[in-house]
């Protein structure tokens, strides 16, 4: 029997990149998936077409999860489709890197908005259906141990989910509920590559400090994030797990 088999689990943000494979490793170990996007129904689809066409199930949910009834219809999608829930994946996130000079108040707001407020709506959200055993796995991020230059707001939005995963650790465990957050590293997605991480300096310094000396692939993070999910990982809550192949 695979490790998931039987549960239901919600991914934010997963029509591409990170929130994508990890759709597709939670369905390849037997979960039904609600595969949510905010803006590409297209790439929500195709996520969908692939984990059906692999004999999994999955279904595509539209949500903002920084907009509260949004965040609560991509919860309900699960109910709906599935009739429960038992894993939540915050995978959801914004990204820009500035000098402080160049921070603005909107670029600030957006992403506390979805990197932030996200969280902690959808969890609030999700609450309301997991039982014990459930699950819920927040996508932090490797700048909170390494502080990159001109990340100040970003920086501020991660240090924040790691916060708010020790606190919800605490709350949900007394229902017998894990939250847990992986903290990846540099990773090759499409938003790497448009962003220009991919192929430059900066991603050259990096792999230059990482001991297993490579970018992450979207897999790496999935995989972890199956574990957090799984069985085997009963023991573990508040952890925040940094998958960046050493570099810390």
């Amino acid at each position: 029997m695979s490790k998931l088999t039987g549960k239901v689990a919600v991914v934010t943000g997963a029509s591409k990149g990170i929130g994508a494979a990890i759709a597709k490793a939670l369905a390849a170990e037997g979960a039904s998936v609600v595969v949510n996007y905010a803006s590409s129904q297209t790439g929500a689809d195709a996520v969908v077409a692939a984990i059906t066409a692999a004999g999994g199930k999955a279904v595509a949910a539209h949500g903002d999860v920084s907009k509260p009834a949004e965040a609560q219809g991509i919860i309900d999608a699960a109910i709906a489709a599935f009739g429960r829930l038992d894993i939540l994946v915050n995978n959801s996130g914004v990204y820009a890197f500035s000098a402080l000079a160049d921070i603005t108040v909107e670029q600030f707001h957006q992403m506390f908005d979805i990197n932030v407020l996200g969280v902690l709506l959808t969890t609030q959200a999700a609450s309301k259906h997991l039982g014990e055993g459930g699950s819920v796995i927040n996508i932090g991020s490797g700048v909170t141990s390494l502080f990159p230059s001109e990340s100040a707001v970003y920086t501020a939005t991660k240090g924040a989910v790691d916060a708010i995963t020790g606190v919800l650790a605490a709350e949900l465990g007394r229902r017998k509920i894990r939250v847990n957050s992986v903290n990846p590293g540099m990773v090759e997605t499409e938003g790497t590559h448009t962003a220009g991480f991919i192929g430059s300096d900066f991603q050259a310094a990096l792999v230059g400090q990482t001991p297993l000396g490579r970018v992450g692939q979207p897999d790496d993070i999935a995989d972890v994030v199956v574990f957090l999910a799984s069985n085997d990982a009963k023991w573990l809550t508040g952890e925040h797990l940094v998958a960046g192949g050493g570099l810390r």
